[in-house]
């Protein structure tokens, strides 16, 4: 976990050290609690657990068995394959485990053919209809196979199922708790982030024909990638609970991603199968911010959709003026027009402005003099607009860089997207938007606000593209069948704010995601033009809309899919949750 800009490595530790104790201690009552509702079951699948080992640390080995044999699920059979380990001391010690329980069952490979071969000889041993994963250093949690029966139990069409994990030292210390999203298509391109514990259906990974060779590094990656291809995103279930302890020691992946530097290109070159595989017209790359993780680049077709970039203002000439020439001087995409609402401006600077963006073709301009309503400003000027993709942009925007809206009308134009966000920063090169989170700071907020670019967020949410619930819409984009099919923004309730995150949250009520892009960035000074909540008639608007937001949507306010329940809603969020918001 990135550690925050106020916090010094030290302080982040105390405080999980904390926060492990009151909340992830197993106690008495705890345990009675789990005994009771296993009791309660009405099946008890059996889990194989996949173990490939070669040259274990024998001590760290024995942990990690140990953390087997404590699970207070009974039902595992743990399916051990040495891959021809040259350590002498290795044999004897896998014979006497598997003597000293019925559940254990160890085969000797004659040949090391490294890990994704290990793990089809595990899995050759396999009699349970559920395989967990387990590396041969790290650590399941006493009750993860009794949150994965749990969830089967209350999910019995799911096919694959995940959990939060943390980092354990070898003098047995937690730290860098990874707290996950819920299924995200889009992160899981950028970054295997499922990882640990996964926990998969038998017969898919038979299906999808197990383990492949030649993806060492990446093998789990390219596992759950051919996996997506058989499965539908809800038989992907997230358990938020930290279930598995990855070993940190000198060496080992989690103390030093670098420790497997072929990983990386494999994870890429699976990427690219799976894409291929899928016909989507896109590239894998190097995250230009870490080349650890991935970006997808995904195709625009040709000829290019015609992009119509929609902008309310009222004077402020200087704004106006700034974000048009950003636009005109440097975006690269050129397959598009400019609409401004004038929302009542009377300048003679502005007014002649306007005069000179319409004789020299360069914006159309619309009028509405009425007060200052963000979704009828917007709703208006889309009905007028030609493109076939709509660019909903403040007046206070700027674009910084040519390929903005490529990389944004490259996501809007993919079927099952119905809004793109961007990366906003403030002219100091401090985070403005990096997504929204539900919940946060109060009906909705801005993660990681103020921090410094650079920085990469939270297990590198800043610098990744990914889903969020939804985005700013001071620059966002939608087809106009999109934005037609949702009735476009809600003049009649909201007129100022939340009417982008309502947008985005009807979009994803029939089923279109929202993308969020760090490949598309701008600068955005916010508010500048229109000033926040001053007068007293603002502050009662803003209560009214929100709370029409909790009237509207609030049990998807209460659980934001894309943010762990497990992290604070305090801004500016990804701080650890005291207590947890867990059922």
């Amino acid at each position: 976990m990135e550690q925050t800009a106020n916090l010094a490595p030290n302080e982040t530790q105390t405080i999980y050290e904390a926060w492990v104790t009151r909340y992830d201690t197993p106690t008495k009552s705890g345990r009675i609690a789990v005994r009771r509702r296993l009791r309660s079951l009405l099946e008890l699948p059996r889990v194989s657990i996949l173990l490939p080992t070669y040259n274990p640390d024998l001590a760290l080995l024995e942990a990690a068995l140990d953390s087997v044999r404590a699970q207070s699920y009974e039902n595992w059979e743990l399916c051990l394959a040495d891959d021809a380990s040259t350590d002498p001391a290795t044999r004897p010690f896998l014979e006497g485990v598997a003597t000293s329980d019925r559940r254990i069952r160890v085969i000797f490979r004659d040949e090391n053919r490294h890990i994704a071969a290990a793990s089809n000889s595990a899995l050759d041993l396999a009699t349970g209809t559920w395989c967990a994963l387990l590396d041969q250093d790290d650590m399941l949690a006493r009750d993860a196979l009794a949150w994965v029966a749990f969830e089967i139990a209350e999910h019995p069409r799911a096919r694959l199922i995940y959990s939060d994990e943390d980092k354990i030292d070898l003098a047995g210390a937690r730290s860098d708790p990874y707290f996950k999203s819920d299924w995200d298509p889009e992160l899981f391109l950028a970054q295997n982030y499922i990882n640990h514990l996964g926990v998969y259906e038998t017969g898919l990974i038979r299906t999808i024909g197990r383990f492949r060779e030649g993806y060492e590094g990446a093998q789990d990656h390219d596992l759950v990638l051919r996996c997506l291809e058989q499965i539908r995103p809800e038989q992907i279930r997230h358990i938020p609970r930290i279930l598995y302890h990855w070993r940190s020691a000198p060496g080992s992946v989690a103390a030093t991603p670098a420790a497997k530097p072929y990983a990386k290109e494999t994870a890429r070159r699976a990427l690219t199968n799976h894409l291929q595989r899928k016909n989507v017209a896109a590239r894998v790359e190097a995250c230009p911010e870490n080349p650890e993780a991935h970006r997808v680049v995904y195709a625009v077709s040709e000829p290019a959709p015609l992009v119509t970039i929609i902008i309310p203002t009222r004077d402020r000439v200087a704004l106006l003026r700034r974000c048009l020439g950003s636009i005109r001087g440097l975006t690269s995409y050129s397959c598009l027009e400019i609409i401004v609402v004038d929302n009542g401006s009377i300048e003679a600077e502005t007014l002649e402005y306007f005069r000179q963006l319409e004789a020299d073709s360069q914006a159309r301009i619309i009028s509405n003099a009425e007060p200052f309503d963000f979704s009828r400003l917007n709703n208006l000027a889309a009905a007028e607009a030609r493109g076939e993709i709509l660019a909903f942009l403040n007046n206070d925007v700027e674009a910084t860089e040519a390929g903005w809206l490529s990389e944004m009308v490259s996501h809007a134009v993919r079927p099952e997207v119905g809004a793109v966000g961007a990366r906003l920063w403030y002219a100091d090169e401090t985070l403005q938007h990096g997504g929204v989170v539900l919940g946060l700071g109060g009906v909705a907020g801005h993660p990681f606000l103020r921090m410094p670019r650079g920085h990469h967020g939270y297990f590198d949410r800043a610098i990744l593209q990914r889903l969020c619930a939804a985005v700013t819409g001071a620059c966002l984009l939608t087809r106009r069948t999109a934005f037609v099919q949702l009735g476009g923004f809600d003049e009649e309730n909201l007129s100022v704010d939340f009417s982008d995150i309502d947008y985005c949250l009807r979009a994803a009520e029939v089923g279109l995601a929202t993308v969020w892009t760090p490949y598309a960035n701008l600068i955005h000074a916010e508010s500048v033009s229109r000033g926040h909540h001053r007068t007293p008639e603002d502050q009662a608007r803003f209560f009214r809309e929100a709370t029409y937001m909790q009237t509207r949507h609030g049990a998807a306010l209460a659980r934001d899919p894309f943010y762990n329940p497990n992290l604070s809603l305090q801004l500016p969020g990804y701080g650890l949750a005291f207590p947890p918001r867990l059922a």
